[in-house]
């Protein structure tokens, strides 16, 4: 069984920078990824990340990538995690296939977009609701769609949806949308797009393909009924932390605790980095801080286990 210093899960912007100083410190190390794409990926336009005022996420994630790769780490890609094991001051990671064992462990396995959890939810699926804008922003074209969800991503898409809906119908739970200011601002410059705030969605419906939302306004209590031809669910991230459970620390919302001034977690050995992690704010700038604090922080526990 190969046997490496550190093993980073991920292959995010946390991950990526994290693999990129673990080997510009000499450690041997292996890092295993379902894709390297994540949240990023799915981006349109990135507009804060320094060096880059403007960029598309698989073009920056690509630049990482090529960063990577430069240096001297081995990965593992479209490789699935399904067991860690800790062993006596080491630990097993399990895939599908294969089996490895190291010293340190960083979980960067980021997030994944969140659902709603109502009727029909699934049943449209692929056939009018979605959950990636990048991927399916076109297939939409001159047609009347809504985007759930008043934060940063939800007006983001709205506005990136401008290019091909012919109507953009934004709806909000809270009474207030919750993006930045500026973004506040520019979507509501925009005659294409209604917004819709202090209503709770029901259900969808349609046929074969999604054709209706069904929403309650929250202060009367009213039934209504939106028809669109495709909708998409903008509503936030859930870390990918089922792999963790029973083995690191998470809070309530099934994000690892971690020290902020190392990356460690609750298990000595175990470091996390990005979205995975409970900070209030998910930017790419700080997931590759994270990622490199993380593997600077497992480079000096795997020195203090040779002393």
């Amino acid at each position: 069984m190969e046997q490496y210093d550190l093993i980073i899960i991920g292959g995010g912007p946390a991950g990526i920078t994290a693999g990129i100083y673990a080997s510009r410190k000499k450690l041997k190390t292996l890092l295993i990824t379902k894709e390297f794409l994540g949240q990023v990926g799915l981006s349109s336009k990135i507009e804060n990340y320094p060096g880059f005022p403007k960029i598309n996420g698989k073009d920056l994630l690509k630049n990482f990538y090529h960063h990577l790769i430069q240096n001297e780490i081995e990965i593992k890609n479209y490789e699935e995690v399904v067991k860690i094991e800790e062993l006596n001051n080491k630990f097993r990671v399990e895939t599908k296939d294969s089996k490895f064992e190291s010293l340190a462990i960083i979980l960067a396995t980021g997030a994944a977009p969140k659902k709603l959890a109502i009727k029909n939810e699934k049943k449209f699926l692929g056939k009018g609701l979605s959950y990636c804008l990048i991927c399916d922003a076109k297939t939409f074209e001159g047609k009347k769609v809504a985007v759930i969800g008043g934060g940063n991503s939800g007006v983001q898409s709205s506005i990136e949806l401008l290019r091909f809906a012919s109507e953009i119908y934004l709806l909000e739970y809270l009474e207030n949308l919750t993006c930045d200011e500026i973004l506040k601002e520019e979507i509501y410059r925009q005659p294409k797009i209604k917004v819709i705030t202090g209503i709770e969605v029901l259900r969808f419906e349609g046929n074969k393909e999604l054709k209706k939302i069904v929403f309650k306004e929250r202060k009367t209590k009213e039934i209504k009924e939106l028809e669109i031809d495709g909708c998409f669910v903008e509503i936030g991230t859930k870390p990918n932390t089922e792999l963790m459970k029973g083995s690191v620390n998470l809070n309530e919302k099934g994000e690892i605790i971690v020290n902020p001034k190392t990356m460690a977690t609750s298990k000595k050995g175990i470091f996390a980095a990005g979205d995975v992690c409970d900070f209030s704010y998910k930017q790419i700038v700080l997931a590759t801080g994270q990622g490199a604090l993380a593997a600077l922080s497992s480079y000096s526990y795997l020195k203090g286990l040779k002393n």
